[in-house]
């Protein structure tokens, strides 16, 4: 097994069951000094027993190493599978997840994401995508370190060079968009014109009165250039958790039907938004939908199985999903 595979191979494994950053980390970067060797240069190290000399790799990557270019399936890979076989399947969702051909939220280091764009992108491609959306979060939320207009438009530049590379697969251009208190979406006008999609979501505020936060929510899925309404609760259900935002969902389903909004089922184990109950809603009020990772690092662009289990369960059928459709129609649907 070709070392640089092994290591991103496990990476991806522990992003995937959200392991500490720092192991995840370890992996990457070693997966980097290696790729960056001469031929035959790790062979010639581990021969000369200078391996842990390289700056980014340690005993453990060492020994992953080592096993990879003696022929070997390295021990701590195999582990990590029989793990990820292990796990009980999500129930239902099989016919739905197989149409699935992009995904419409995940995040790169640009904002709050742990891995370059070029990572994100060749995940996607490996996992069997079409098409994926770079949705780096606005301004406002500086805690995630979000895109200034002038950060947009040199990573809509990067997307664009990229693309050139990676052709028939395509990394669509856009944007987590923070909807303000007021319901308006906190990112210039004509910038958001020229994104292929625009995911809106709620990160502040959580806890505003249903009033407000229901018309804070109608003017956002209603702008001209809103495509993805996210996680529209905000609820967290790990740790201390979050309770879940309270607006009239019937209101605001609607107003998602009514623009052409799909709303998105979040994938993300800690999220799993929005709740039963609201998805239901959602479906009877006659929305599209997009399920979404919202990955934040390579391995979690597999977390989209359960999003389809739970579409199921609810009657969401594959013709109302905008991830289950062509690059060119989502396109024309988002433009």
């Amino acid at each position: 097994m070709d070392p640089v595979t092994a290591l991103r191979r496990i990476a991806f494994l522990l992003e995937r069951s959200q392991a500490a950053t720092y192991r995840v980390k370890a992996f990457r970067t070693a997966a980097a000094a290696v790729d960056a060797m001469a031929a035959g240069e790790a062979a010639d190290r581990v021969a000369a027993k200078s391996l842990e000399r390289v700056p980014g790799i340690g005993p453990r990557t060492a020994e992953v190493i080592r096993e990879a270019l003696a022929g070997e399936a390295p021990g701590y890979l195999d582990r990590l599978e029989a793990e990820a076989a292990a796990e009980p399947p999500a129930e239902g969702g099989q016919d739905l997840f197989a149409r699935l051909t992009g995904d419409c939220h995940l995040h790169s280091d640009w904002s709050d994401g742990g891995s370059p764009i070029e990572e994100m992108g060749r995940t996607a491609m490996e996992l069997g995508h079409a098409w994926a959306v770079l949705t780096d979060h606005s301004p406002r939320l500086t805690v995630a370190r979000g895109l200034s207009p002038e950060r947009l438009r040199e990573q809509l530049e990067v997307v664009a060079r990229l693309n050139e590379e990676w052709a028939p697969f395509r990394l669509l251009t856009g944007i987590e968009c923070d909807i303000l208190p007021d319901g308006s979406l906190d990112q210039e006008n004509e910038l958001l014109e020229r994104l292929d999609v625009v995911v809106v979501s709620v990160h502040s505020k959580l806890r505003m009165d249903p009033a407000p936060m229901t018309r804070r929510l109608e003017a956002a899925v209603r702008h001209p250039q809103a495509n993805v309404l996210g996680h529209c609760t905000g609820r967290l259900l790990d740790g201390r958790g979050r309770p879940e935002s309270r607006f009239d969902a019937d209101r605001v389903f609607a107003a998602c039907a009514e623009a052409g909004t799909a709303v998105e089922i979040n994938c993300r184990p800690e999220r799993r938004d929005p709740p039963l109950r609201l998805l239901r809603t959602a479906v009877a009020a006659g929305t599209l939908f997009a399920i979404d990772t919202d990955a934040h690092a390579p391995g979690q662009l597999d977390w989209q199985r359960s999003g389809c289990a739970r579409a199921e369960e609810c009657g969401v059928t594959a013709d109302r999903v905008v991830t289950a459709w062509s690059a060119e129609r989502l396109l024309e649907w988002a433009g």
